[in-house]
């Protein structure tokens, strides 16, 4: 089985309109709704499903699309609203593609907010609409600002309901209002920034939750080929404090998608971090959809590519493309032993 956990939701346009709608009135006339009737919902859902069934994806986990989620937006209330849309969709999409089709949810995260309220849709969105996992945002500013970065006790709560509900969350960032880079180099310095806090050696997370699992997008940001400057910085850490683990330790305490449209960061990745903790991801269909110019294949078919590494062998193959997402999305792994 060909199992890809990061996928976005591809929604009919009334869902954007339902969008402009909360921006241009900020809440004032209320709620609404975005109309979208099953047909289109379907519509939407079906090309989807044929772009996964085109490439040899059997499940793929969507979410909301990122840079959409508008979390720095104001007041609250309408990222709080647009986000349960969202979420509202994407469970209607999989029960119409049960097959094929897994929820995870967004977040209501907004600069400076309660975290509570992240917890409120989280619970919402497990127990009622069955999703498998959750996005997190490690930036709600969208580069306009500071937050608590994700060692931080801020979190603890969102930790701490992660972890009754037994599922795990994807570390991706959203728009970026920061002139200085577009939101997809703004994730991969959020995705990098969270891996350098998690691994630092006075983290506490993974000692205050040790069940806690936390994938970080993008094949870890700018982490894996950096490592030798995160390694050094650690040993002479360990120079002062031999109890400290090694950096690569601290590192294998997360995992990684394969949203990587090279062959060589993919390989890259693998040595680096290990097998064991890598997923299959693709974001398909999204940025990689592209063809490369010398093959003609689309960057983000990464079946073949994987499978066209030598060293990897059946086990591994079978690990990064099902088994680690078995391990790492119990309440998936549940359903498909249904």
């Amino acid at each position: 089985m060909i199992v890809d956990i990061h996928g976005h939701v591809s929604a009919p346009p009334e869902l954007y309109a339902y969008k402009a709608m909360l921006l241009s009135s900020r809440g004032y006339h209320g709620k609404g709704d975005p109309g979208i009737s099953d047909e289109r919902m379907q519509q939407a859902a079906q090309n989807h499903v044929d772009v996964l069934k085109g490439v040899g994806t059997d499940v793929q986990f969507i979410s909301p699309r990122p840079f959409q989620l508008m979390h720095s937006e104001t007041p609250e209330t309408i990222v709080r609203w647009w986000v349960a849309a969202n979420n509202d969709l994407i469970a209607r999409q999989c029960r119409a593609f049960p097959e094929t089709l897994r929820g995870m949810c967004g977040l209501p995260q907004t600069p400076g907010g309660d975290i509570r309220a992240c917890v409120q849709e989280l619970e919402r969105c497990v127990e009622e609409l069955g999703v498998v996992g959750c996005l997190i945002n490690p930036d709600p500013t969208e580069g306009t600002g500071l937050m608590p970065t994700l060692d931080d006790e801020y979190w603890y709560p969102l930790y701490d309901k992660m972890v009754a509900l037994d599922v795990p969350g994807l570390v991706h960032s959203t728009a970026c209002k920061n002139s200085r880079e577009s939101y997809s180099a703004h994730f991969i310095t959020e995705e990098s920034i969270a891996v350098l806090n998690l691994c630092k050696a006075e983290c506490r997370v993974f000692r205050d939750f040790p069940k806690l699992r936390l994938i970080i997008s993008h094949g870890g940001g700018s982490v894996p080929y950096q490592i030798g400057r995160w390694r050094a910085h650690r040993i002479r850490e360990r120079q002062r404090d031999q109890s400290l683990e090694s950096f690569d330790e601290s590192l294998r305490r997360l995992y990684f998608d394969t949203v990587l449209y090279n062959r060589e960061s993919l390989e890259f990745l693998f040595r680096m971090v290990g097998v064991d903790r890598c997923l299959f991801g693709t974001e398909n269909p999204g940025s990689g959809s592209a063809p490369d110019p010398k093959s003609g294949a689309m960057l983000d078919d990464l079946k073949p590519v994987i499978e066209s590494i030598g060293w990897l062998n059946e086990a591994d193959r079978r690990a990064i493309f099902e088994t680690n997402a078995g391990a790492v999305f119990p309440r998936f792994a549940a359903r498909m032993r249904v």
